[in-house]
């Protein structure tokens, strides 16, 4: 077996082992005890992180970073990679980012001349732009990793200029127009709501409080549809002492819950206009001819945001229903206008 084969094997093995002595691998690989200090002397020096213990239950140990085996790419494969990594340098803040530099770092330091001469003609040519922005996004690793950990954390959160203590579990973590969002299941809310991840000032795993919920089978791509665990955090209302309490919170929880029947024209700019929207996707439809319409079931509480976007898009957009919609629309005009009398 030559070296460099030698060296590749030794590598994916002791990723695997784990923890190990010279003496088995010796064994395993055929050469003296020797041969294999000098090549685990060689993997320290390639970057695997190994650590070595004495005494009569000593041996080597992985630590707890993993190294990937080498893998072979092909010039556009490796152009490919580089570029979406490099995509990602306009965030600031990253649930990854120190991570991710090193990464490109390694990756464009072993890259052989030529290819590295065409990266750098070709980035300064391409670029994927990002809206910058002021805010901070501190926690995007801790929402991150409670997301896929199936944790419950504890966050204090600003919203509307007031801050408050929520229980939430994190569904996934995402980037739009240069800001960062957390959907979450709110143990408060009793349901599935949207963060901004700039606006949570602290956060940590919840000690004491409610329990995580199953939410494995909620993802990023499927949270609308996931209306039934709106009533997950309400079923301990009939158990509270005190029975007309319970139901006033019962009538408020219906009536924060109460949907509203949307239609709003577009014309073929106001579809473009929503087609960079993250939430239209399940309300937008467009004709041949580019034209379209917003049509669904929102809820109530969300018309002041409606009546703040269809303004946004002037001529572009239509409202046909709901009249409330309508008349909300009417009272920020009217509003607008008054400013410039």
């Amino acid at each position: 077996m030559s070296k460099s084969k030698r060296l590749l094997d030794l590598m994916m093995t002791v990723n695997r082992k784990r923890k190990f002595t010279v003496k088995e691998l010796a064994g395993e690989f055929g050469v003296s005890p020797r041969t294999i200090l000098r090549d685990l002397q060689e993997l320290g020096e390639l970057g695997v992180p190994l650590y070595s213990e004495v005494g009569p239950h000593g041996g080597y140990q992985v630590l707890n970073e993993r190294i990937l085996p080498p893998i072979a790419f092909t010039e556009e494969e490796a152009v490919a990679i580089f570029f979406a990594s490099h995509a990602l340098r306009h965030y600031k803040y990253l649930p990854f980012k120190e991570e991710s530099v090193a990464a490109l770092q390694k990756f464009y330091h072993y890259m052989s001349g030529d290819v590295r001469d065409r990266i750098d003609e070709m980035k300064h040519r391409i670029d994927f732009v990002t809206p910058a922005r002021q805010a901070e996004f501190p926690y995007l690793a801790i929402l991150l990793e409670a997301a896929t950990g199936q944790k419950v954390l504890q966050i204090d959160y600003e919203t509307k200029g007031k801050r408050m203590d929520r229980a939430i579990q994190p569904i996934g973590i995402y980037a739009s127009n240069g800001l960062w969002y957390c959907p979450a299941y709110c143990f408060l809310r009793g349901g599935i709501r949207v963060f901004r991840c700039d606006r949570i000032h602290t956060a940590d795993y919840a000690v004491s409080g409610p329990a995580p919920l199953d939410l494995r089978h909620v993802l990023l791509g499927n949270k609308e549809s996931c209306s039934n665990l709106e009533q997950a955090g309400n079923t301990g209302l009939q158990q509270e002492p005190g029975l007309e309490i319970s139901k006033q919170r019962e009538r408020a929880t219906s009536k924060k819950n109460e949907r509203t029947r949307l239609y709003i024209g577009l014309t073929d700019e106001g579809v473009q206009a929503c087609e960079a929207e993250l939430w239209s996707s399940s309300l937008l439809h467009i004709r041949e001819d580019g034209t379209g319409w917003l049509e669904g079931d929102i809820p109530h509480k969300d018309l002041p945001f409606f009546a703040r976007f269809v303004i946004g898009l002037c001529n572009e957009a239509a409202v046909k229903e709901p009249q409330e919609l309508v008349r909300a629309v009417k009272e920020l005009l009217a509003g607008m206008l008054a400013k410039y009398k």
